[in-house]
């Protein structure tokens, strides 16, 4: 799953990277969570735009504008058939933009140990995402989610499951308005692949929401941050 993200690339860098005209005004976040508002990539209309949704997807059809904690993700094996997200796996998909993410490993005996994954690439890079609008009584609440597929080898000793990450040269595809058939998409939902990617143990601190900060994702002293996980 994917339940902690970072997103600290600069607007102008994001604008630069996902090929945007405007960006909101951002400020560096190192611990994004659940029910919080995250900047999308969506092309609704053939253009890209970036706005704030709060994640976790709440359908059009919801009688409430709550989410449950559930929908932050989305599986990529029933993403086009769940009610709760089909509708939006055709007709609203979106990119949400990130730095790296959070996973926890337990060791036997002991708590579990954060760990801080990311793209050995520099800059930001996007999760493959869905978005909804919700309008009821004059309301109106625009929520997201991020999909989800099976581990690469990095993540396997962390979880069995990771959020699907995009190619760059996939970006189009998937957000193009005018794709509706699941089989032409599905193949995006796969693991990332494992070697470009990195992942070290960072401090317990991230594990309170109320903690922010650019030390969430400093490595331990004994993880060089320049490292992969060697758990497998």
């Amino acid at each position: 799953m994917c339940g902690r993200f970072v997103l600290d690339s600069p607007p102008e860098l994001i604008a630069a990277s996902f090929g945007l005209d405007e960006v909101p005004a951002l400020t560096p976040r190192y611990n994004v969570a659940p029910s919080q508002d995250i900047p999308v990539i969506r092309a609704p209309a053939g253009v890209r735009e970036c706005v704030l949704t709060r994640w976790g997807l709440v359908p059009a059809w919801s009688k409430e504008p709550r989410a449950e904690y559930s929908t932050i993700n989305a599986r990529a094996e029933t993403v086009s058939t769940k009610p709760t997200f089909r509708a939006a796996f055709r007709h609203r998909r979106c990119l949400v933009i990130a730095s790296g993410f959070f996973e926890w490993a337990r060791a036997a005996g002991k708590a579990k140990t954060p760990y801080f994954i990311r793209l050995k690439a520099p800059g930001p890079f996007a999760f493959a995402g869905l978005w909804e609008r919700w309008e009821k009584d004059g309301q109106m609440l625009e929520t997201s989610s991020i999909l989800v597929t099976d581990a690469n080898e990095l993540m396997m000793p962390l979880h069995d499951r990771m959020p699907v990450i995009l190619a760059r040269d996939d970006y189009g595809l998937w957000l193009d308005p005018g794709i509706r058939d699941p089989a032409r998409l599905q193949p995006l939902l796969k693991p990332y692949p494992a070697e470009r990617m990195q992942a070290y143990p960072v401090s317990t601190a991230v594990n309170s929401v109320r903690n922010d900060g650019e030390s969430l994702i400093r490595p331990l002293p004994s993880s060089p941050a320049a490292a992969q996980i060697e758990l497998f």
